[in-house]
This record gives structure tokens, C-alpha cells and sequence, in this order.
């Protein structure tokens, strides 16, 4: 009786500690094919809870980013890291491994464009 307990207690602490983990989404908003055969752009927007992450990553192309709303960490490999605030930018090399998180208090949004391969997810993680 005492290890189904304990299994029914590990399995509810840990349904509650995902609950718990800063949320990230990112919303495309238009895809389309570009002058440069097999590339096409992407722009989305990248919402962050307050302390989300996507993790490290890499892209098929460039991305470039504008911060809308928030404070961000932007980590990018053999890079400095830099905090940006709205009005800020950033380009990240095609297959850079790099980060972005919230590191204010409220939400944080990126509005996110991707000159990417076709056909490729538009983000991998890092291995």
C-alpha cells in the first residue's frame, strides 16, 4: 500500500511540476517561397513566459529577431551572450547553435523571420 502511494504521489508531483514550466510558443504567420530556388522565408511570433526558453537550436538558414515586448538573453555559440529589450534585433547565422529566454518578469514576444532550406523543420535542437 505504501509504494502505490508513493507511485500515485511521484506521478501527481510530476504532472504539477510540468504544470509549472514557463510556457514558449511560436505562431507562424506567413510562409512563402522566396527568389532563391529551395529557400523560403517564415515570419512568426515567438511568445515567452516569463523565464521560457526554447533550449538551444539551430535553424536550416538565418533568423533574424526583434524584440517586441519584453527582456531576452540571447546566447549564441561563439558569440557573447547579450540581453536585449524591445526595440532590440539580432541575426543568427544559418546552423548557429543559440537561445533565447525571457529574462523578465512578464511575457516576453520576438517577432521572428527565417530565410530557411524548404521542406526542413524550421528549428532542431541542439545536440
Amino acid at each position: 500500500m505504501r509504494t502505490a502511494t508513493l507511485v500515485v504521489f511521484a506521478i501527481a508531483l510530476t504532472g504539477t511540476l510540468a504544470a509549472q514550466q514557463p510556457a514558449f510558443k511560436r505562431t507562424v504567420l506567413q510562409q512563402a517561397d522566396i527568389s532563391v530556388p529551395g529557400r523560403e522565408v517564415v515570419s512568426a511570433v515567438a511568445e515567452f513566459d516569463s523565464k521560457a526558453t526554447p533550449g538551444m537550436h539551430t535553424h536550416f538558414g538565418e533568423e533574424i529577431g526583434y524584440v517586441l515586448e519584453g527582456t531576452f538573453l540571447i546566447e549564441q555559440a561563439g558569440k557573447p551572450s547579450v540581453t536585449l529589450q524591445a526595440g532590440g534585433s539580432f541575426l543568427i547565422p544559418a546552423g548557429t547553435v543559440h537561445n533565447a529566454t525571457n529574462s523578465g518578469a512578464g511575457q516576453g514576444r520576438i517577432l521572428a523571420t527565417y530565410i530557411v532550406e524548404k521542406g526542413k523543420p524550421l528549428a532542431t535542437p541542439a545536440k
